[in-house]
C-alpha cells in the first residue's frame, strides 16, 4: 500500500542568495529554520540558536551561538547540551534590493515575536569567588548580548546589600529584566529589595537572570542541570537573550517582626558551620569547602533543638503530632541586641493560616538542618534532587544522628544527590517550618550559625565571628512559602 506524500513544509520565505560566492537557495521555514547548501545541507533553528543579525551594505549576517558535535561540525541541524558553545555567522547576500528588504523584515518579525530581552540590568559583583566576574562578562557574556543587539546597564555592586539597595529604588520601566554575574548572593539581594517596593507586586514578575561567576552557583546549576546544559556563563547567557521564563517560590523567614526572604536555602548545624566557618580559607576558591568539610566531620558538633513542621501531601509519617502554637509567633522579650529595621511597607509574607494546618515536631539533637529551593546549593552538591522550583514546598534534609564515616560517605555522594538514600537522613518537603536552634551539646556555653542563602542569618554565643551584628536573633524563627512569586530567566 502507497503511503500519502507528507505534506509539504511551509515557508516564509525561500530565495536564492549568495553565501561564500556560491548562488544557493536559503529558506526561511515556519518553524523557523534556516535551511541551505553549502557542501552539504546545513540549518540553523531561530529559537535555539540564532542570537540575531545585521546588515553590511547588501550582506546580511546572522549571529548564532551553536554546540560542537563529536565530529566537530558546528552548523548543524540539533545543538544543545554538547557542552562546548561556539559563536557561529551565516553571511549571505540577496541578490536584489527587494529581497534584502523582505528578508530584513521576516527576520526582524519571527525574533520580535520570540519575546526576547531587548534592555536588561545587569549586576556584577567584581568580589565574588575568586573575583572572576569581570572576566567572565567581558569575555563570554558581552559578546553574546551584542551579537542578539540585547541593550544593557552595567553597574559593579561595591558593598554587601549594594544589590538590594539598587533594586529597591531602581527606574524598572527601562529594563525588561535583571540579570546577576556573581554567585547566589546578588540574586538573594535582588529579590529583598524588589520585594521592599511599594510596587512589590509587579516588580517581583520582572525576570531574574544568572551568569555563573561566584563560589556556589546553585540556583543557575540547577536551571542549566534541569536541561542537560553544563553550568558555563555562555549557556546561562543564551537562556537570558531566548527569554524563556519560569516561576520561583520564595520563602519569607520571620522572626517576631522583622523579616528576610530565601529563594535558595537555610541551614543549621553542620552545612552552616561548613559554609561561613570555611570563609577563612576563601582563598581556595570553591576547594575550601571540601577541605573545611572534613575538619567540621572529624570534630564533629552536635546542637540541641527542634524543628517544626507542616509536611507536603506522602510526608506525614516524619516527626509526631504537634499544633501551632502562638508563641511561635510572639514577640520575644529580650530586646537587648541591636537588630536590622523593621520591613513596614512592601511584600509581608504569604497569607497562610498556619493555625489551620497539620504540624509534626522532632526533637534534637542534629547535626544538621538543611532546606532547600532547588535541587543544587552549588555546581558540586545536589542537596535536594527532588526540589522544584514552583512547587510550593521546601525541600527539608534533616540529619539526627550518623557514625562519623558515615557521614563522610554521605558528602561525597552529594555530587549526585545519593545522601537523601541513607537511613541517617530525613528527606521529605515542607510548606511551613519553624526552627528552635540550641546550643551544642559538648559545650552549652556556645551556640551555632544559621546561613540563609550563603550569608549569616544569625549566630550564637561563641559561634564563630559571634561579635558580629546580624540580621535576625539565634532563637526561633519560622519559614512560609508563597508559590512562583519570583520569575526566572530559563534554559526552556
Amino acid at each position: 500500500m502507497e503511503l500519502p506524500d507528507s505534506p509539504p513544509a511551509v515557508h516564509i520565505m525561500s530565495d536564492w542568495v549568495r553565501v561564500n560566492c556560491i548562488v544557493t537557495q536559503l529558506t526561511f521555514t515556519a518553524d523557523g529554520k534556516l535551511v541551505w547548501m553549502e557542501a552539504s545541507q546545513r540549518c540553523l533553528r531561530i529559537e535555539k540558536e540564532v542570537l540575531g543579525f545585521a546588515t553590511e551594505g547588501s550582506c546580511i549576517r546572522i549571529r548564532a551561538a551553536v554546540d560542537f558535535d563529536e565530529a566537530g561540525c558546528c552548523l548543524r541541524p540539533g545543538g544543545g547540551g554538547g557542552g562546548c558553545m561556539v559563536r557561529r555567522e551565516l553571511a549571505f547576500e540577496p541578490l536584489s534590493a527587494d529581497s534584502f528588504t523582505l528578508w530584513c523584515q521576516n527576520l526582524r518579525g519571527y525574533l520580535d515575536s520570540l519575546g526576547r530581552p531587548k534592555k536588561l540590568l545587569i549586576l556584577l559583583n567584581p568580589f565574588g569567588g575568586k573575583r572572576s566576574a569581570p572576566k567572565v562578562f567581558e569575555k563570554e557574556v558581552k559578546p553574546l548580548l551584542e551579537d542578539a543587539a540585547v541593550k544593557f546597564d552595567l553597574q559593579e555592586t561595591g558593598y554587601q546589600l549594594h544589590a538590594k539597595e539598587i533594586a529597591r529604588k531602581v527606574d524598572l520601566a527601562k529594563y525588561d529584566g535583571i540579570v546577576c554575574v556573581s554567585g547566589d548572593g546578588v540574586l538573594v539581594e535582588v529579590v529583598n529589595g524588589l520585594l521592599e517596593r511599594d510596587d512589590w507586586k509587579s516588580a517581583i514578575k520582572l525576570p531574574l537572570g544568572m551568569i555563573p561567576a561566584g563560589t556556589g552557583n546553585g540556583m543557575v546549576k540547577s536551571l542549566l542541570d534541569s536541561v542537560g546544559q553544563p553550568c558555563k556563563a555562555s549557556y546561562a547567557t543564551l537562556a537570558i537573550i531566548r527569554g524563556h521564563k519560569r516561576s520561583l517560590d520564595v520563602a519569607t523567614i520571620s522572626q517576631e517582626d522583622k523579616k528576610i526572604f530565601s529563594v535558595l536555602m537555610l541551614a543549621w548545624g553542620l552545612i552552616a558551620d561548613i559554609d561561613i566557618e570555611s570563609e577563612k580559607y576563601r582563598w581556595m576558591g570553591s576547594a575550601r569547602i571540601d577541605f573545611y568539610a572534613l575538619q567540621r566531620i572529624l570534630h564533629l558538633r552536635r546542637y540541641e533543638g527542634r524543628i517544626s513542621f507542616v509536611p507536603a501531601p506522602g510526608y506525614e509519617r516524619h516527626g509526631q503530632p504537634a499544633s501551632y502554637s502562638a508563641e511561635w509567633a510572639a514577640p520575644y522579650q529580650d530586646h537587648g541586641e541591636k537588630q536590622v529595621d523593621v520591613i513596614s511597607s512592601g511584600y509581608q509574607g504569604p497569607n497562610i493560616k498556619l493555625e489551620e494546618l497539620s504540624w509534626r515536631t522532632i526533637d534534637g539533637p542534629f547535626i544538621s538542618i538543611w532546606l532547600h529551593n532547588v535541587p543544587w546549593g552549588s555546581e558540586s552538591a545536589m542537596a535536594a534532587p527532588n526540589a522544584k522550583f514552583s512547587d510550593g514546598y521546601i525541600d527539608l534534609i534533616a540529619i539526627r544522628d550518623c557514625p562519623r564515616v558515615s557521614l563522610l560517605s554521605l558528602i561525597t555522594e552529594m555530587d549526585k544527590g545519593g545522601h537523601v538514600k541513607s537511613h541517617h537522613v530525613k528527606y521529605l518537603k515542607v510548606k511551613a517550618f519553624v526552627l528552635e536552634p540550641g546550643a551544642r551539646t559538648d559545650n552549652p556555653t556556645k551556640e551555632g550559625i544559621i546561613d540563609i542563602d550563603g550569608e549569616v542569618l544569625a549566630r550564637g554565643k561563641g559561634a564563630y565571628k559571634s561579635e558580629q551584628e546580624t540580621l535576625m536573633a539565634y532563637r526561633r524563627l519560622q519559614i512560609t512559602v508563597d508559590r512562583g512569586l519570583a520569575t526566572l530567566y530559563s534554559p526552556q
